[in-house]
């Protein structure tokens, strides 16, 4: 059979065909990617109102991801419809999904930041763009061209400046492992958001997902391997003073639930390279929201780091336009009973801006 005709080969995402197929129709996916990236970028600023307050990150992610979940329940299982079939046939991508995409990277990242500074394991973590390209290329045959290796060096360079991991750095054998670790975590989450053909609809993949994450870091916590402190002292946001519970909402609704769910939908119609590259731009509205939020300014070589980033995506984009199509393959035939997913995942087969009306991974 030609290459590039017929079925893709197993395990490639529906995004990752779609994208090859029309990626000039796919703006609104990119805005979504964009806006889940930006809902993830406000976490950090948020979480660290906490932590100063006596919040332990154990606790203050085991929530966020608890919270996310009871917020998307409902949505999910109107989403699902009665079709329980879908949970039982795809039990093993969920429970990878929230053990390795959300739990393992999650837990990996705090156990790297207890020997590394932050902005080391944060580059160590972003390193999961550069596997998703590597498994793309060893597992599908999908070789990086050369716009694809210019994008990752410029990426690479801008988080380097925008992390400043030169300044204060502390390099331990233990916290590299436990940060590639969390980049191994972070390369599951884009490819996982890119399968389509399963037929689970966003919302129910990411929330799933979440009852299999807090579970399992709620497990974590109560083995000893995290620290679970809360406190209900006020915070300080913006300048303001706040209840507690303003930052622990925001951590749940917007920088879990939205920031998973539409990275799935978005993931899912732009393929999981595009979609890793895009999230890179978390880092730069990190430190945006660090700014907005905790009046921490971003310096000179940080913007300079940003702008490395955006040239990176652009790169990554520029070789997804100009380099070979291939053909789109007729859609699979969905089993009886079954219409490929509910209303999210009609949403990202047919609408373009159909993001992350689920996650991830």
């Amino acid at each position: 059979m030609p290459r590039g005709q017929g079925r893709a080969p197993d395990g490639v995402g529906a995004g990752d065909r779609r994208r090859t197929a029309a990626p000039r129709h796919q703006g609104p996916a990119i805005w979504l990617a964009l806006a889940s990236a930006a809902a993830f970028g406000t976490s950090g600023s948020l979480a660290k109102s906490l932590l100063e307050t006596g919040w332990s990150p154990g606790a203050a992610v085991t929530v966020r991801i608890s919270g996310a979940a009871f917020a998307l329940l409902v949505p999910a299982l109107l989403a699902l419809r009665g079709r329980w079939h879908l949970l039982r046939r795809n039990a093993g991508l969920i429970v990878a999904y929230g053990l390795i995409s959300m739990a393992a990277c999650q837990l990996f990242f705090f156990n790297a930041v207890t020997t590394l500074s932050v902005g080391v394991a944060l580059l160590l973590e972003y390193l999961g763009l550069v596997l998703v390209v590597g498994w793309l290329w060893a597992r599908h045959g999908q070789r990086p061209r050369r716009w694809t290796v210019l994008g990752m060096v410029l990426a690479v360079g801008g988080l380097m400046l925008i992390l400043d991991v030169t300044g204060g750095m502390r390099v331990d054998l233990g916290g590299v492992l436990w940060g590639l670790g969390a980049a191994v975590g972070l390369a599951v989450y884009f490819v996982l958001s890119a399968r389509e053909t399963t037929g689970l609809p966003p919302l129910v993949l990411a929330a799933g997902g979440m009852v299999v994450a807090a579970a399992a870091l709620a497990g974590a916590g109560l083995v000893g391997l995290m620290p679970m402190t809360t406190s209900s002292r006020p915070v300080v946001l913006a300048g303001a003073e706040m209840p507690w519970l303003v930052p622990v909402a925001a951590l749940c609704l917007v920088a879990a639930a939205f920031a998973y769910a539409a990275g799935i939908a978005a993931t899912r119609r732009l393929g999981s390279k595009v979609a890793s590259f895009l999230g890179l731009t978390e880092v730069m509205f990190s430190v945006l929201f660090a700014w907005l939020m905790l009046g921490e300014l971003p310096l000179p070589v940080q913007l300079l780091g940003g702008v490395l980033i955006v040239a990176g995506v652009v790169a990554v984009r520029y070789d997804e336009l100009t380099g070979p199509r291939l053909a789109a393959p007729a859609d699979r035939a969905a089993p009886a009973g079954d219409d490929g997913g509910g209303p999210g995942a009609v949403a990202v087969a047919r609408r373009p801006a159909g993001r992350r009306e689920a996650y991830e991974a």
